[in-house]
């Protein structure tokens, strides 16, 4: 398994879990709590972990396409959700 990882330094860290974790819910099986997640995406589990001052995600994917998916799913919902603090893309690193 191919994965990557990214910390978004945001004072909405747990929001934005929760958010993710909610929304992936409707789709894929997920558990959470306000500082930690996991959610079965298609390509493989993420992890998030919430505190104060950031949220860390890691992805995992069987190839370097589905980690580009992977990558893709956390972003784009990102930008939707935090689209106040001027969101682009995660810090991705490999």
């Amino acid at each position: 398994m191919l994965s990557a990882q990214a910390r978004l330094h945001t004072e909405h860290a747990s929001k934005y879990l929760q958010q993710l974790c909610k929304h992936f819910g409707h789709k894929v099986e997920v558990s959470f709590t306000a500082d930690a997640g996991h959610a079965t995406l298609p390509t493989g589990p993420a992890q998030m972990t919430a505190n104060d001052s950031e949220l860390w995600v890691e992805v995992t994917a069987r190839d370097p396409e589905g980690l580009v998916v992977a990558k893709g799913i956390i972003d784009s919902h990102l930008k939707r959700f935090a689209f106040r603090e001027g969101f682009e893309s995660m810090p991705w690193e490999a």
